[in-house]
């Protein structure tokens, strides 16, 4: 049976407690203090002492898997308090250190960083002082392959020399953003896996120079999914993660649990769009009747709540594999995972979205924002049919 620990247990009641007396209460007054900035790559004042409440309280850290930095959980005792942030996915994450892609640059540097990239670097992340970024996507080839990646690191006598551009580095418009793990290739005639490399690069560096945000379906977020131009940026051969050529199998490292954490988030968004749905059927009459009396209206309240719990199964039972064998062997059920988490949060939003009508498309109800969030799921960390690829061929190979 799919049971968590004691320890499990009381993280979660504290994380439920802690979004009933803070978080949700919070959303309101973060959406002025958005409104009322000129630019939406801003760090209201709620969230800082959001961030602060979390620290207070021992909810700071979650996801990391050493105690040495956080509480040192398991991915199926994480799994449960990662959805419960997605409730309210634009804030909880944060408030409690837990959003991407800060995580998955945390784990890179913790499994890969030198002891001077831990000062300078971890050492703020993980206090919620800094931000990073991670610069894989590149707007000139198709990067769902990273293999593909273009970005030039000439060796010279002082280090690499960059020169590219990247495009979707989430929180490159972050105000605190301070620090950028870029992948491109510096060996070009090498095996094709061993082309790449991984290069910690401050953001300020010279000859790195942030173009512009790239809006998703109309929004800007927050973070900012920003395109970046590198031009003759020179990086110590110091700044190479783990070593040179090791930029691939980096990046396959750190996009394992990344992919987990967005799947189990999105379950969240999920649970809270379903909310939203049965509350607002119960409060809209049409024809005389309530919306929660039509059949259709029951169908989709039922589908909704068989696919949530179809979603979280087969998530934490992903969460278990890769706590008892390892990422590499969980690869399959990763990739299934995320192919079905953000598919089935769609399906929700899409059922609550019709549900509320006019109301369900503008920024009166969080749910259009939610929908373009989830939207981009199905090609960040991977688009679908490359994990679908990855599901087939495994399949294919045990018939073999």
């Amino acid at each position: 049976m799919l049971e968590t620990t004691e320890r499990g247990r009381e993280y979660q009641d504290r994380l439920n407690a802690f979004m009933a007396e803070f978080v949700y209460p919070a959303e309101p007054v973060y959406a002025e203090q958005m409104a009322a900035t000129a630019s939406p790559h801003t760090q209201p004042p709620v969230l800082e002492d959001l961030k602060a409440e979390a620290k207070r309280q021992g909810l700071w850290n979650l996801f990391h898997p050493h105690p040495e930095w956080g509480p040192g959980l398991t991915n199926f005792e994480y799994a449960p308090l990662a959805e419960i942030t997605g409730r309210s996915i634009e804030i909880a994450p944060e408030a409690i250190n837990c959003n991407a892609p800060d995580t998955g640059n945390m784990e890179v540097l913790t499994l890969f960083g030198t002891d001077e990239h831990k000062e300078k670097y971890l050492r703020p992340l993980l206090e919620g002082t800094m931000a990073s970024a991670f610069a894989m996507t590149e707007p000139d080839v198709a990067s769902s392959d990273a293999t593909n990646v273009e970005m030039r690191m000439e060796r010279t006598a002082e280090g690499f020399l960059l020169n590219g551009r990247k495009w979707f580095a989430s929180n490159g418009m972050h105000p605190n953003c301070r620090v950028l793990i870029v992948m491109g290739k510096t060996d070009p005639t090498a095996e094709v896996h061993r082309q790449q490399s991984m290069l910690v690069v401050p953001i300020d560096a010279p000859g790195v120079r942030v173009v512009r945000n790239l809006p998703v379906f109309g929004y800007a977020d927050r973070e900012g999914h920003a395109e970046i131009v590198f031009e003759d940026v020179l990086v110590p051969f110091k700044d190479v993660l783990k070593g040179e050529g090791e930029g691939f199998a980096i990046s396959q490292a750190r996009l394992g649990p990344g992919r987990i954490h967005h799947c189990m988030r999105a379950i969240g968004v999920a649970e809270r769009a379903l909310e939203l749905m049965v509350k607002r059927a119960e409060e809209r009459v049409t024809f005389g009747e309530k919306l929660s009396s039509r059949a259709n209206i029951q169908d989709w309240i039922a589908e909704s709540r068989i696919e949530i719990d179809q979603a979280r199964l087969l998530t934490l039972h992903t969460a278990d594999m890769m706590d008892r064998y390892g990422n590499k062997v969980a690869k399959n059920a990763i990739a299934e995972i995320k192919v079905v988490a953000p598919s089935m949060a769609l399906k929700v939003l899409d059922r609550a979205i019709q549900i509320h009508g006019g109301g369900g498309v503008t920024d009166d109800f969080p749910l259009a924002r939610f929908w373009a969030h989830m939207r981009t799921l199905r090609l960040a960390d991977g688009p679908d049919e490359v994990h679908r690829r990855s599901i087939a061929r495994n399949e294919i190979k045990k018939h073999r």
